[in-house]
């Protein structure tokens, strides 16, 4: 297995810290998988995940996405806050997953592609799919969200004003108790704020220790993310992926940004736009990070057996 980094330059001049890992030497390259990561987070902590895929022959390409890890370091955005962008954020981040996968096809031209995203980045996985759709073999949804319905219509106005009032880059301590708040109730008493992330306590840790993740987010990013999240479960928004696109979803049983509820709302989605193939895979008593999770060994064999079959099928 080959590990690099590299950067890619995208139409606005945001320059994307990518993250590269391949199967190592002549081996031949099966396929191609494209790791869009969640919110807050970056894409190096797919490292493991990474290796895997590059073991079994899959070549792995992950961003930072535009205001996150080093993508950020380097943009000269506000400093400690993930944000997408003053106008259009969640647009633009999709179309940063454009230019990783034309790369990763140009150097492995005509090998399948698999489009996986993680929460945010499975959100922006589905808007990928819709607007891209042609040029993937495969897509893997973690921890991906339901239609938020009125909560999220609220929180988006809720975002929108705040953004007129105060500006797109400034910090919403607001929209963050009303969007992440909840999120580590199910889990009291809690040994940190981050225990709904995942039971392993080590990985639990290690992202609270990690200065690229964890932190906060603007009012723009919030209004982008709402945004997002409305349109990517309009039925309008499902019926442009392709029909004959194999779909993954995965969570953790107890994820409170999944969860079973919310595979089985999506798959719903995706059935009744008349995808063909729409697989499940919840996993009992894990939280929202299945690729971080005490039986990641588990849960990545099934990912990459799941990918092994439908690209062969």
């Amino acid at each position: 297995m080959d590990a690099s980094t590299t950067t890619l330059t995208t139409s606005d001049d945001t320059v994307l810290h990518v993250h590269r890992w391949e199967p190592q030497g002549a081996r031949s390259t099966r396929g191609l998988v494209v790791v869009a990561h969640g919110m807050v987070e970056h894409a190096a902590r797919y490292a493991h995940l990474g290796e895997q895929l590059a073991n079994a022959g899959y070549a792995v390409s992950a961003a930072d996405h535009r205001g996150h890890g080093r993508t950020a370091l380097a943009g000269g955005g506000p400093r400690g806050l993930a944000h997408l962008g003053d106008a259009h954020g969640f647009a633009a981040a999709v179309d940063d997953l454009l230019v990783v996968v034309e790369d990763a096809q140009a150097r492995h031209p005509g090998v399948p592609l698999v489009l996986l995203g993680h929460s945010m980045g499975s959100l922006l996985a589905r808007a990928f799919a819709a607007r891209y759709g042609d040029r993937l073999s495969a897509l893997v949804l973690s921890g991906t969200a339901g239609d938020p319905g009125l909560a999220g219509l609220l929180g988006e106005r809720l975002a929108r004003l705040e953004c007129r009032l105060r500006g797109p880059r400034v910090r919403s301590r607001l929209l963050q108790a009303l969007v992440l708040g909840p999120y580590n109730r199910p889990f009291r008493p809690a040994r940190t704020s981050f225990d709904w992330l995942s039971r392993d306590e080590g990985q639990v840790d290690a992202y609270v220790a990690d200065e690229l993740s964890g932190g906060h987010a603007t009012a723009g990013f919030y209004r982008d993310l709402l945004t997002g999240t409305r349109w990517v479960s309009e039925p309008s928004t499902v019926a442009r992926m392709p029909r004959d696109l194999p779909v993954l979803i995965v969570s953790g049983e107890v994820d409170p940004v999944g969860g079973a509820q919310a595979v089985e709302e999506v798959a719903g989605l995706f059935r009744t736009a008349g995808l063909t193939r729409v697989d499940t895979k919840v996993w009992p008593g894990a939280r929202h990070e299945v690729f971080n999770e005490v039986n990641r060994d588990e849960v990545e064999d099934h990912l990459v057996g799941w990918i092994d079959e439908v690209l062969t099928r």
